[in-house]
């Protein structure tokens, strides 16, 4: 293709649709799709009518609509560039040997990310980690980044004490990780803006930013900056809720005082319990060997009511993390106390009973199903005596719930093809389907993965429809699990205007 990024497309000449539960007549016949202001005006058969203005010849590609992550932590995405990798490492000795050798960042840390401690034979100690690392502050980040193992110089820069492992769960990780992020600005908008660009290569048109932060200004300096490769939605957190109420602002509006809409503001997110892999989600059965440990409410049910109530009377949605079953119930309670729209963040095991709710209360579930390869092994061993439905898509799908689909990056790279992928195949690596009873159709799959999610809010490719779409080169709807993880993309546009081009 001959266009740039930035360029302005006409008409998509020469394409194929690959959109779900279509009218038209055109099968995979190729089409010409017309554009007039962002907005698709006409699709006719390729060459039925004259073609003006500039022009992106798809050559027999496949037109979808433009992708969305619908949770992202973006700058710790983004900083992800800049840590050592941990996914590899076998072993608490393992991860501690990779980061004495790790490179030491501007900010005087070594930090690390990615580590899956909960099947490891050896645990985490604070003398493992101080006698490979040393006087280096050094931080790692588990894999579900809920909890983080520091050595004795790093809790001394941050004014944490140790119980002997070095590890910190829950709220002090997540305190752990907001400080981590705090990089000079021109380091991380430079890194925001190459995952931003990354994503526009995947297709990807928007996401919601979840980043635990004051989100607005930030992005606000991006627009002025010149930022235009993604739409936005950004999150609020509750110890921001006050602020947000009375600056007033609602989920829907644009970042104020930008020149461009393509950020606005999302919903209030509420972490309600912990996770699998840090052994901490809120489960109806205790985990394997600690009879006493149920995992952790970390807001209790009272207090989601009212945080979700105050929400809702100021016009901002709700998105809460709910990850074991019992979190899931007390989550669905509070959507139906207190009125709220909005997601039900992660939805990992719910119980039979609760999964018709989400459709009844009109409660999307938010998921990620890349953390179900990744986690197969957990959940098969640390979950195993859970009675509720782990990891539940076609069950969710089938109520009549919305789902959308979304990576919670870096928990799992943003790459809405691997989500795809990973609901409609159950694997990766050659492996056997996992829980294949749970396996999505493509075109389900698809629908979740752009902004109004599966149901009757799915994006399409039709006259008056907002032309934001990507240019793939398989088929999604046929093709096979390999194909769907190396998808190429050959064209991203926003409102017609190309983000990215091979």
């Amino acid at each position: 293709m001959t266009l740039a990024r930035g360029e302005r497309v006409a008409v998509i000449a020469n394409a194929r649709l690959a959109v779900p539960d279509r009218l038209d007549p055109f099968g995979d016949e190729p089409v010409d799709i017309h554009l007039t202001g962002g907005v698709i005006a006409d699709i006719a058969a390729a060459g039925a009518l004259s073609r003006h203005g500039t022009v992106l010849d798809a050559s027999g590609m496949w037109l979808i609509p433009g992708l969305w992550d619908h949770h992202v932590h973006t700058v710790q995405w983004a900083l992800v560039a800049q840590r050592e990798h941990l996914g590899q490492a076998a072993s608490a000795a393992e991860a501690a040997r990779i980061m004495s050798a790790a490179p030491v960042l501007a900010d005087g840390r070594r930090v690390g990310t990615g580590f899956r401690d909960a099947l490891w034979a050896d645990a985490p100690s604070l003398a493992l980690l101080d006698a490979a690392t040393g006087d280096v502050p050094t931080y790692l980040i588990n894999a579900d980044v809920h909890s983080v193992w520091l050595n004795s110089a790093a809790l001394r820069r941050e004014g944490f004490e140790s119980d002997g492992t070095g590890l910190l769960r829950e709220v002090p990780a997540f305190e752990i990780s907001r400080r981590l992020n705090e990089v000079d600005p021109a380091i991380g908008e430079a890194l925001v803006t190459q995952m931003a660009t990354d994503a526009a290569s995947r297709g990807v048109v928007g996401l919601v930013d979840l980043d635990m932060a004051w989100n607005e200004p930030a992005w606000a300096r991006r627009l002025d900056a010149g930022f235009d490769v993604l739409r936005v939605e950004f999150g609020i957190y509750p110890d921001l809720l006050d602020r947000a109420i009375a600056e007033g602002l609602r989920t829907g509006d644009r970042v104020r005082g930008a020149v461009s809409d393509l950020v606005r503001v999302g919903p209030l997110k509420v972490i309600t319990d912990g996770s699998l892999g840090t052994r901490t989600a809120a489960c109806s059965h205790a985990y394997p060997g600690d009879p006493r440990n149920h995992g952790v409410l970390t807001v209790d049910p009272a207090d989601l009511v009212e945080l979700m109530t105050r929400a809702t009377g100021a016009g901002l949605a709700c998105a809460i993390h709910a990850i074991g079953d019992v979190a899931n119930s007390h989550a669905l309670d509070a959507f139906a106390a207190s009125g709220a729209v909005g997601t039900i963040e992660h939805a990992q095991l719910v119980s039979a009973v609760d999964i018709p709710r989400l459709a009844r209360l009109g409660v999307a579930a938010s998921v990620q199903p890349e953390h179900a390869i990744d986690d197969r092994d957990l959940t098969d061993t640390i979950w195993a005596g859970q009675t509720a439905i782990a990891y539940p898509l076609r069950a969710l799908a089938e109520s009549g719930a919305v789902l959308r689909f979304g990576s919670d990056a870096p928990v799992s790279p943003l790459d809405p093809w691997a989500a795809i992928a990973a609901a409609v195949f159950r694997t990766r690596d050659g492996r056997p389907a996992w829980r294949p009873e749970q396996a999505l159709d493509a075109a389900t799959a698809l629908a979740a993965s752009t902004h109004g999610g599966s149901g009757e809010g799915a994006a399409t490719i039709e006259p008056g429809a907002v032309a934001d779409l990507a240019l793939v080169e398989h088929n999604p709807l046929t093709a096979d699990e390999a194909r769907l993880r190396a998808q190429r993309v050959f064209a991203t546009m926003i409102e017609g205007r190309l983000t990215h081009v091979a």
